[in-house]
């Protein structure tokens, strides 16, 4: 089937109401048709409410007009009757839905249509700081820039994944002169092998730099000379900060190939990579006005935005001793992905306390004329994951909570669910399970909760099998693949003219929102509404399940209600896959 996909029942019936209408009111033809599910009809349109008042005509004389006019001969409408004070309950015929039952179904891609095709879509997201563990704080921006950039590719986007690393600047000086002090450090014994943790040590070598640099003037000014043999490419420096690079990408890999999101070495693009744009582009910022000198450095005054002191807001290009910070880092970023990789639209994920840093960014790109009214931009802000006491998440000690701990916390948890479940799982089944059950459920999570909004970080609660978690939508589709095993079916043939009792219906509906829901992610930038969707989705199937045999039934019935099993199967599976969450065929 070709990219332009299956058109959706919803898109079918809000045509048949705007065709209505521009037949009863040709002036009002542009008017919405306000078309949406309802529990008293499959659809109901509220159209005519806020057109009578354009029209002056009252709202249930204009939806009695408008019933007249909805076409019921292209066979997708049964029934439209007028309710309360003007709504149009809209009644699907029930060959319709079983068309888009099986027109999705013969589909690769569940009549989805490409409708990013041919934009380049560039997304920030994870950066985490090279000689550090990944912590808490790097889970959120890695989930939803991961779930953001699979619902765009899937969508037909030319997906630019960007990790930016903090990989550079006066921390690797001070780190590196440490080392080299230290020959019994353990980076000298220990680091340098096979385990990915290793940068846990890197990390404790670094609280020592910082402290010492703190304490020991001697210690700060030798530390400052080596940034700046580090800049300047000494090679015994370079080699040095190789090795730590190296190893730091080695324990981000391990982080990444555990959630299974799809950041690879190749997605890498450190500060160090803009090292040499920075002048550049301080130089151009200048030459267009958009910078200025103040007191030796380098600034550029917003001017939409002014600071406590009501003075223009500040973007710090360059400072006073000549060296660079985040601002020129970030402002060669943006620069380089519109003139470099032509981004058609550039997504940030990073948390919300850097939104004003942002809006002073894109200001300034706009104003150099890099950021142009063609290319979208957004800050996609998330909000704070609490623990158990509504504060940030953090250690009992007071510490920064380290990822990896984290998952092994929550995959522990889900290994004693799944076990009290299915007690007689072998070992190897079991552990294999719980990981793809743990991490669901962390990945779930995160992006069932609005990104704008903090959320607490509860393992007991986000494992369990009921309600809305990972756990149970996993759950829900292993149960959709045991009753396909057990019907050993080949793909279905709908009957298109069989019968369809209600929980089929809902079902099918449900299953045809599949693609809306997917474009109103792209648009909106909020992976929860797909996670919303498809608990909905396996709730449905709950209500079909427990109403509708599907095995015992008779033909056409039985090979209908296989056919629901299938596509709500493959719905799921790519669905989960899209939130970057696995679909295990048994739990």
């Amino acid at each position: 089937m070709s990219s332009a996909g299956v058109v959706p029942l919803l898109g079918r019936v809000a045509a048949a109401v705007s065709e209505a209408i521009a037949r009863v009111r040709p002036e009002a033809a542009d008017a919405d048709p306000v078309v949406r599910r309802s529990d008293r009809a499959d659809f109901q349109s509220n159209a005519a409410l806020p057109l009578a008042k354009r029209v002056s005509l009252p709202p249930t004389q204009l939806g009695a007009e408008l019933v007249t006019q909805i076409d019921l001969a292209d066979g997708v409408i049964d029934d439209v009757q007028v309710s309360g004070p003007g709504f149009l309950n809209i009644t699907l015929a029930d060959t319709a839905v079983w068309q888009s039952v099986a027109a999705r179904l013969a589909d690769d891609r569940l009549g989805v249509p490409t409708a990013e095709d041919g934009q380049r879509v560039v997304i920030d997201y994870s950066a985490p700081n090279v000689a550090k563990d990944m912590h808490v704080g790097h889970l959120r921006t890695t989930i939803i820039g991961d779930s953001l950039a699979r619902v765009f590719g899937f969508l037909g986007a030319d997906v630019v994944r960007a990790n930016h690393l903090g990989d550079w600047g006066t921390q690797f000086g001070m780190l590196i002169q440490y080392i080299d002090e230290h020959p019994e450090s353990p980076w000298h014994t220990e680091v340098l092998g096979e385990d990915a943790s290793s940068v846990s040590a890197l990390d404790s070598l670094y609280k020592a730099a910082r402290k010492q640099f703190d304490s020991d003037s001697g210690f700060a000014d030798r530390a400052r000379t080596r940034v700046v043999a580090l800049q300047a490419g000494d090679p015994d420096t370079l080699t040095r900060w190789r090795e730590i690079v190296a190893e730091s990408e080695k324990a981000f890999g391990a982080i990444y190939d555990r959630l299974g999101v799809l950041l690879t070495p190749d997605d890498y693009f450190g500060e160090s990579f803009y090292n040499d744009k920075l002048a550049d582009t301080v130089t151009e910022l200048l030459d267009k006005g958009v910078a200025v000198d103040s007191d030796s450095a380098v600034v550029v005054l917003s001017e939409k935005v002014k600071g406590p002191d009501d003075q223009p807001a500040v973007l710090m290009v360059r400072k006073r001793d000549g060296g660079y910070g985040y601002d020129s880092t970030d402002l060669a970023t943006i620069r380089y992905r519109i003139t470099s990789l032509h981004a058609d639209r550039l997504l940030y994920v990073t948390d919300s306390r850097q939104a004003l840093h942002f809006q002073l960014v894109f200001e300034a790109a706009r104003r150099a004329g890099w950021l142009t009214e063609a290319i979208e931009v957004a800050h996609v802000a998330y909000g704070t994951i609490l623990g158990p006491d509504g504060k940030p998440f953090k250690t009992r000690a007071g510490g920064t909570v380290r990822l990896m701990d984290l998952l092994d916390e929550a995959v522990g948890r889900a290994r004693a669910v799944v076990a009290e479940k299915n007690p007689d799982l072998s070992s190897a089944e079991l552990d294999a399970i719980a990981e793809q059950a743990g991490i669901g459920a962390v990945e779930y999570a995160d992006l069932s909760t609005s990104r704008v909004k903090d959320y607490t970080f509860d393992p007991d609660r986000m494992t369990t099998l009921n309600g809305n978690t990972g756990v149970y939508l996993q759950y829900a589709h292993a149960r959709v693949c045991s009753i396909l095993r057990k019907a050993d079916a080949a793909p279905a043939v709908v009957d298109i003219a069989g019968p369809m009792e209600p929980a089929e219906r809902e079902l099918a509906l449900c299953l045809d929102g599949y693609g809306a829901v997917l474009a109103e992610v792209a648009d909106t930038l909020e992976p929860h509404r797909l996670a919303g969707y498809l608990y909905d989705l396996a709730r449905a199937y709950t209500g079909f399940y427990d109403t509708c045999p599907v095995i015992a039934a008779d033909e056409p019935i039985r090979s209908n209600r296989i056919a629901l099993c299938q596509l709500t199967a493959r719905t799921m599976e790519i669905g989960l896959g899209q939130l970057g969450i696995a679909a295990p065929q048994r739990m």
